[in-house]
């Protein structure tokens, strides 16, 4: 009896190895297309991790990573005593906050509001005109702001013609921060519509009718359809969204700030170019970037927790 079940493990086995090899043998073409994306990964996603050993090594560029010496976490150590890199971290949540609270319901918002159009010309109008700020690199869309917003510039040129003062619009650090955050949302809100109206399309459309044949309003129809209806997409953008809280972008800081704001302006991007690039300490620039990724993995991983525990669909 033994004998005739390890007979059938067998073939079964040897059938599931000629099915897998048949099916390889089928798909081949696909599993060749995804050979290129598969090495970009490789060479561009995982190969440079080993750069991260430079973070537990007093580094020299000309010895390098086989050749630096082992210090452990002393260069952790040493920027967890340094004011300037809590003061980096700081300025990256507060200003990523300020994002999240004016720029994570503005495209939502925008979305709901272009859904609404009748007239599909205008529509698409819109969403062009609404889409070709996220086309635009922050050295140009920096240029525009000081040529509109400068002291010497179109803004203020307007405000005195009409024999009003000049309103520090760059340097004065309150004036600074409502900048950066009303410039940060112009750019981005367009392109941040184009998930929210594809999940938009796929509500059904019989939920629309019903609620005609009820009569009910158009803002009802918002609240009670396509909220909920976009629901699953808010939640999985917003644990992304707070995943990424201690990151940001070096370009937006770096072209929006000056001398005069620096307190605000300096953020965990700007502090490791200039202690990695500018001071060639690339063992502190590690070691910041990699304290960086730990942390935002472990915001994503609770936001993803809590979204699960509300009864809502996290992101794995």
């Amino acid at each position: 009896m033994k004998a005739v079940l390890d007979n059938q493990r067998n073939n079964l086995r040897i059938k599931k190895k000629i099915s897998s090899f048949h099916s390889i043998k089928r798909d081949s073409l696909l599993y060749l297309l995804l050979l290129l994306p598969l090495a970009y990964i490789i060479i561009f996603k995982y190969a440079p991790i080993y750069g991260v050993l430079m973070a537990f090594q007093d580094y020299n560029i000309f010895e390098g990573i086989s050749g630096s010496e082992w210090v452990g976490l002393d260069v952790f150590s040493f920027i967890f005593h340094q004011n300037s890199f809590y003061r980096a971290l700081i300025n990256t949540l507060a200003l990523n906050f300020l994002d999240l609270v004016a720029g994570f319901p503005a495209p939502i918002i925008l979305a709901i509001l272009l859904n609404e159009l009748r007239y599909i010309r205008l529509k698409k109008l819109t969403q062009t005109l609404l889409y070709l700020p996220h086309f635009l690199s922050w050295v140009i869309i920096g240029g525009m702001v000081y040529l509109m917003f400068s002291s010497g510039g179109m803004a203020n040129s307007v405000l005195s013609s009409l024999g009003l003062g000049n309103i520090d619009f760059l340097s004065q650090k309150t004036n600074w921060l409502i900048m950066y955050v009303g410039v940060g949302v112009w750019q981005s809100v367009g392109w941040g519509t184009i998930l929210y109206l594809a999940s938009i399309v796929g509500i059904n459309k019989d939920l629309y009718e019903a609620s005609d044949i009820d009569g009910c309003s158009r803002l009802r129809k918002i609240w009670h359809i396509t909220l909920p209806g976009i629901k699953p997409t808010i939640i999985m953008l917003l644990i992304l969204q707070i995943g990424r809280m201690i990151s940001i972008g070096f370009d937006r800081p770096f072209v929006m700030g000056n001398s005069l704001v620096s307190e605000y302006s300096d953020v965990i991007s700007t502090y490791v170019y200039r202690i990695g690039i500018g001071s060639g300490d690339f063992s502190q620039a590690t070691a910041v970037g990699l304290f960086q990724s730990i942390v935002g993995l472990i915001f994503l991983v609770a936001a993803n927790f809590i979204a699960k525990k509300i009864g809502e669909h996290g992101i794995w």
